[in-house]
């Protein structure tokens, strides 16, 4: 929208300066940008008498400042003053008239924006030093932003106020959101702090910063300015478990905080000691975190050929998996892709293997949907000449500085890559290999549940400011000459994440698939409720799946009595809870906790589908009731937008959610399963394989979306808010509904104190975000 003093300074700044040599007229709309505090720099750079003009507000326009000092009350350049008026205005401040004069308006918002800054009362005169002018006259916003993380903000104040007046430090923005610069400025304030010259920092993890950090380990009960820097590290580094747990910005390591450390060191596989020890700051202050760490560093991968005698070399150095190519273009002449005989003299040694697949990858040129299907054929037809076993995880490389404007072809490319493994049945998964920005756009936007980071490329724009993706599984460390005897070659550390994907120890198995494996256990729990002889088998089969966790009293009397009998009939015949037998989703690729999958199930079988507009108990066991966690979760965030929230947060492969995509795939199967069993003639056993081995799973959000919903969007929205907000004849269920809304949301943030469109808006969200689900099928 356009804004009439912009516009008015965009006049001034054009009339005034049209006929300067160096001068670039900005276009005359009223709105604010990039293009207007360039031409505001030059204007500016003209007035200090520099006549090479440039857009960059570098250190001879700030050179040139600090010689004529602050501008104050009583300043003689009237155009100064204009430019400063102009700025203010650019950045959303009042300023008064732009007349050239630093009058109370003119200092008032000036004022106002070095307290968005962070800059004590002393700095608050109407004064406008250098560095404040630096930062006047760029786009970096000083006020909150929807979206970002109040304690981040924090952080950014705090950095600010107490360094602005060293020599290599600057002003940064306050907006909530952590950035490169944003990390920049942290470690200039570590090297601060460690005691290196404030002239030599330069905001790099180098010798004299990992020295100082070894140093300062920090334990619960410390309190003082590392205690902040390290607790700004901490907040800067997100959610770090799957709770969604944010750290506070503090000078007091407290019990909290200690308790988010050891989830952080959890999450990113170092060793779990609530401290802040050397590994802990270097793991959140750089994408590679101590490159010589050992714990869990058990993964490495090389272009070069893996013989038995690396393979074995490997092994004795206490590496279990090695990533190695399946392929390489004809053009290549490095002998990249795994050789004959490689794969046996790595099993035999007792290592994994990580598929890699790259054609060349570096560059924008080589990603485009085009490109990532044929990618994706070949590296089918190769994975499965080699034998690969069913859902292999393929991790396909963004090799080179993908920055935030590429990623739409890239992740186009891995839409591709998708579309072409779906077209060969699914036999194997994708995953992303690049920087942690790549592998968190690739994961969101092309549902690719797995990332191999390139963590060792610390210089990459996307691993700076950003956080270790929730769905990492591979963080590539560093890079070696690894030595076997004579034998040398090039070899990456990396670190591995215990529990998730960890290559394939053997091929050609004639073994079963996980998923088969899911259905050969419900194949004896469902074998078990008929040799019981007593009752409906697929609803005792649910009720053993959907056990302990959702056979309490409260599901209990909501659902109905559970055969405890039966539980204990089942379990005596040697049968697990169902949770000891999660899955990988044969075409999404994530882990399945059956007893979700299970709940949301039984919830249908027994209550039925509700009908449009409608809803019931059911929906209290499936979506529903995660939607309503997820409704507590947005109410509880800095984000004002809950449109927003839910694109950046439902049902995300990378971000911890209480309405995660595995989630939504329990919820949506279970739907399916209870379908089918109501409509007779079939039992669960076979409703699964339906859903898994038999493609059900390839087209499960536009069947779920047409069966409950009938095909319109429209139809998502209403029932979403009949289940949240309209009133519900079932005294229960209308009670335990305002139970886990209150216990979820603050004061004032449940739905019935909210906008109807603020609420719209949330519904609104969460359609989208289905039919995203939908269209990439």
């Amino acid at each position: 929208m356009a804004d009439e003093m912009v516009l008015q300074a965009q006049k001034w700044v054009n009339a005034t300066y049209k006929d300067v040599a160096g001068y670039n007229a900005v276009k005359e709309d009223g709105r604010t940008g990039w293009n207007t505090m360039y031409s505001l720099t030059r204007a500016l750079q003209h007035e200090l008498g520099i006549t090479a003009l440039s857009n960059a507000f570098g250190p001879t326009t700030l050179s040139r400042l600090v010689a004529r000092g602050p501008v104050r009350i009583g300043e003689s350049n009237k155009n100064i003053v204009k430019i400063i008026q102009s700025g203010m205005y650019c950045k959303g401040y009042s300023a008064g008239a732009i007349d050239g004069e630093m009058s109370d308006a003119t200092r008032t918002g000036i004022n106002t924006m070095m307290r968005d800054i962070g800059l004590s009362s002393a700095y608050i005169d109407g004064t406008v030093r250098p560095k404040v002018f630096k930062a006047l006259l760029t786009m970096d916003a000083y006020i909150f932003l929807s979206g970002g993380l109040e304690q981040i903000r924090f952080l950014q104040q705090w950095l600010n106020g107490r360094y602005m007046e060293k020599s290599t430090f600057f002003i940064g923005p306050c907006d909530g959101y952590f950035s490169r610069d944003a990390q920049q400025a942290l470690m200039k304030a570590i090297q601060y702090e460690v005691g290196i010259h404030e002239d030599d920092v330069n905001g790099v993890f180098g010798p004299g910063t990992q020295a100082g950090l070894r140093s300062h380990t920090l334990a619960e009960g410390d309190s003082g300015t590392w205690v902040q820097l390290f607790s700004g590290a901490c907040v800067a580094n997100g959610p770090s478990n799957t709770s969604g747990d944010i750290a506070n910005f503090s000078n007091r390591f407290d019990a909290n905080l200690t308790d988010w450390v050891k989830k952080f060191q959890s999450f990113s596989a170092i060793n779990v000691t609530g401290k802040a020890d050397f590994d802990t700051w270097a793991q959140l202050l750089v994408s590679y975190g101590n490159p010589d760490r050992r714990v869990n560093v058990t993964a490495c991968d090389t272009r070069f050929t893996i013989t038995a005698a690396r393979a074995k070399a490997l092994y004795d150095a206490d590496y279990r998996a090695v990533g190695r190519y399946l392929d390489e273009p004809s053009s290549s002449n490095l002998n990249k892709e795994i050789q004959p005989g490689e794969l046996e003299a790595i099993f035999s040694a007792g290592l994994n293997v990580i598929p890699l697949f790259q054609y060349d990858a570096r560059s924008l040129d080589d990603f485009d949907y085009g490109n990532g299907y044929d990618h994706g054929r070949r590296a089918h037809d190769r994975a499965e000449g080699y034998g690969f076993n069913r859902s292999t995880v393929i991790y396909f490389a963004v090799d080179y500085d993908a920055t935030q404007a590429d990623m739409e072809r890239v992740v186009d490319y891995f839409v591709g890559v998708n579309d072409a493994l779906k077209s060969k049945g699914s036999k194997y998964i994708a995953g992303v290999y690049g920087s942690r920005n790549v592998c968190a756009s690739v994961s969101a936007g092309a549902y690719v549940p797995y990332a191999y980071v390139s963590g060792m490329s610390y210089g990459f724009s996307g691993n700076l400011g950003f956080p270790l993706p929730q769905n990492w599984t591979f963080n590539q460390i560093k890079e070696f000459q690894f030595s076997a005897g004579s034998d040398t070659f090039a070899l990456d550390r990396v670190a591995h994440r215990p529990g998730w994907d960890f290559g394939q120890s053997s091929v050609n198995e004639v073994g079963i698939s996980p998923a088969e494996e899911f259905i050969a256990y419900v194949q004896k729990v469902y074998d078990a409720a008929v040799s019981y002889g007593k009752g409906d088998a697929n609803e005792l089969s649910l009720q053993f799946m959907r056990w302990n966790k959702y056979t309490d009293s409260r599901w209990r009397a909501l659902f109905g009595e559970v055969d405890d009998a039966f539980i204990q009939y089942a379990t005596g015949k040697g049968l697990s809870r169902s949770r000891e037998h999660a899955y990988i989703d044969p075409s999404m690729g994530v882990i399945i906790n059956p007893d979700h999958l299970a709940a949301s199930a039984s919830g249908y079988f027994l209550k039925g589908n509700a009908g449009i507009g409608k809803a019931n108990r059911a929906e209290l066991a499936s979506w529903g009731g995660d939607l309503l966690t997820f409704y507590g979760e947005w109410s509880r965030s800095d984000n004002a937008s809950p449109l927003d929230f839910c694109r950046k947060t439902l049902a995300r492969p990378d971000v911890a959610s209480t309405f995660s995509l595995n989630d939504i795939i329990e919820d949506i199967d279970g739907f399916a399963v209870a379908a089918k069993l109501k409509s007779g003639g079939t039992n669960i056993v076979s409703a699964l394989k339906d859903i898994l081995l038999n493609g059900g799973h390839l087209t499960r959000f536009s069947d779920f979306f047409l069966a409950r919903f009938n095909n319109d969007m429209d139809n998502v929205k209403k029932t979403a808010k009949a289940f949240l907000e309209d009133q519900i004849d079932d005294k229960l269920l209308s009670v335990t509904r305002a139970l886990l809304i209150r216990r979820n949301c603050p004061l004032g943030k449940e739905p019935w104190n909210e906008s109807g469109s603020v609420m719209n808006e949330f519904y609104g969200g969460f359609a989208e975000v289905l039919n995203r689900l939908i269209d990439q099928e």
